[in-house]
């Protein structure tokens, strides 16, 4: 009888022990299921482990080695292929695919959708000001090809012409040198097609051609600018190109009224008369007479002063400066340096070299820091900057931080191409003023720091376009290193890359070399990595009472 009472005593002792834990877990009811996932994965995670354990200490040194060596080999080829296309793009390709493909499949948001383009109107005109100021302009100091390219070809074996820049004079070629009339003369008829020519050769050789019918000024323009060898030698044909091109203008100068194949015809034979002035003036600068060649523009900008698109001031302003002769620069600077017309960094730079002109001499940077600067001085600062924030790359080429090249036939404004073709012709200018360079040394950097953000705002001048370093890597020879601003930082993962492909050069070349010592570290490696998943799962099993997991599983 006792015993049946200790039995069902133990009984309900048991069922009281199971009511109380009951009671004890029916908050954790609606989350017994999360529990019952969390211990699941635990367990799984801890078998997980040892099978990985067992697997590594099956794992000879060899396998390390084909490991190490891998990784290196592919880290190294994406490197290669990241450093290539970020030096032709100016761009990461991971970050570019990550951005543009990886993002909106994410959910991110696309830059380019349809629903993030009603920008202000702000903005518009802000990126429509942008695509402007990326057109390519003709240089107005462009070099002979015959007897300058060519010559700089001869000597060092490089071409300093690309062909989209010669490509661009081509089209210039065509759209000013010929008409919808060119068919009634045999001579225009040759020329028409000379200018569509690639091959040098051909063009000329149809230019001649073009010369046994009769005298044509387009012919003698294109055996001036390219067969000639000598300045002298092309100032002759192009002297024989003017009296051709005078008595053409004048015939239809007589005729432009009588339709609208006439006037396109005088239009034509405008801008050729025009162009053999131009280039006579800068073959008399060339040789050496350079008021002659000052005459000579003054009088072609008088004779026809609609013609600004030849940009002839900056053409004077060069020669003005050769002769030291600043007052008539000024007086030129004042008629072209307006608000209201496109600026280029003659213009700007010749501003600032004339108000550096007037403190110089003087200027002391320790002097200026003492006492502060004097109002000229501040205008000549203030000059500076300016034309730095114009043009950011135009005082490295002064300051002979960076070596010139020959100019291409066509720049970029606000470019490297125009900083190159402005200090090729400049620099002579700035070493004449004493004190000048001195001063653009210590003030020029400053302008930076007056810029918030170059690519969203600008100080004096719309924001500076993004879009230059693109067409300036058309536009200059490959041997050149293009100037960049605001200066590009290696994108994220090409550093990364560079890291990861030199860590595994090393874990393959160590493991070679020790690969049983390699092994132990590796194995150690591993385990260290794990051990806070080992010490939170001895922490849990300790922290637990061992009877709460069969309960679990039995709620």
């Amino acid at each position: 009888m006792t015993a049946r009472l200790e039995k069902s005593t133990t009984r309900e002792s048991k069922l009281t022990n199971c009511t109380t834990i009951s009671a004890l877990l029916a908050p954790l009811q609606p989350f017994r299921r999360h529990l019952y996932d969390i211990f699941h994965a635990l367990s799984l995670q801890a078998a997980e482990l040892k099978l990985i354990s067992m697997f590594l200490n099956t794992l000879t040194p060899k396998f390390y080695v084909a490991l190490t060596g891998t990784s290196s080999l592919i880290s190294g080829l994406i490197l290669i292929f990241e450093w290539w296309y970020f030096r032709k793009y100016g761009t990461s390709f991971i970050e570019q695919v990550s951005v543009s493909h990886l993002r909106p499949l994410l959910g991110g948001v696309d830059s380019s959708s349809p629903s993030n383009s009603n920008t202000s109107n702000g903005e518009a005109d802000s990126n429509r000001q942008s695509v402007s100021e990326c057109k390519v302009w003709r240089n107005p100091l462009n070099l002979f090809r015959g007897a300058e390219y060519n010559r700089y070809t001869w000597v060092t074996g490089r071409e300093p012409l690309t062909y989209y820049d010669m490509n661009l004079s081509a089209q210039d070629h065509q759209t000013f040198f010929t008409c919808d009339s060119d068919h009634l003369r045999p001579a225009d008829a040759i020329m028409q097609k000379a200018w569509r020519e690639r091959n040098p050769q051909a063009r000329i050789s149809a230019a001649h051609e073009a010369l046994e019918l009769e005298d044509c000024a387009t012919a003698y323009i294109l055996l001036a600018e390219e067969e000639a060898t000598t300045i002298m030698e092309a100032e002759r044909l192009f002297k024989q190109a003017l009296k051709a091109g005078e008595s053409c203008y004048r015939r239809s100068q007589q005729l432009q009224h009588h339709g609208t194949q006439y006037e396109a015809q005088h239009r034509r034979d405008t801008n050729v008369l025009v162009y053999i002035k131009r280039r006579l003036a800068m073959c008399s600068r060339k040789l050496g007479r350079t008021r002659e060649a000052v005459k000579m523009m003054r009088d072609l900008m008088k004779e026809f002063p609609l013609l600004s698109m030849f940009n002839i001031h900056e053409n004077l302003l060069e020669s003005l400066l050769e002769l030291q002769n600043y007052a008539d620069v000024q007086a030129v600077l004042a008629k072209y340096d307006d608000i209201s017309l496109p600026k280029s960094a003659t213009i700007c730079y010749t501003a600032a070299l004339l108000k550096a002109r007037a403190v110089s001499d003087k200027f002391s940077p320790e002097a200026a820091s003492r006492r502060g600067l004097s109002t000229a001085e501040m205008n000549a600062v203030e000059a500076i900057h300016r034309a730095v924030e114009f043009n950011p790359h135009v005082p490295k080429y002064l300051l002979e931080m960076k070596s010139l090249i020959l100019p291409p036939e066509h720049i970029l404004k606000r470019g490297d191409s125009e900083a190159i073709a402005y200090a090729f012709f400049h620099l002579q200018h700035w070493k004449r003023v004493e004190g000048a360079l001195n001063l653009l040394h210590c003030t020029w950097e400053g302008t930076f720091r007056m810029i918030p953000y170059p690519l969203e705002k600008g100080h004096l001048f719309y924001p500076y376009p993004i879009c230059t370093e693109t067409a300036d890597r058309e536009l200059l020879p490959m041997f050149h290193e293009v100037s960049v601003y605001p200066k590009k930082e290696l994108p994220f993962f090409i550093l990364f890359t560079a890291g990861l492909c030199s860590f595994t050069a090393m874990l393959a070349l160590l493991t070679h070399q020790f690969p049983e010592l390699m092994g132990v570290f590796a194995k150690a490696f591993l385990s260290t990595l794990f051990a806070p998943l080992n010490f939170i799962m001895e922490k849990v099993e300790s922290i637990l009472p061992s009877s709460l997991w069969h309960q679990l599983t039995r709620i």
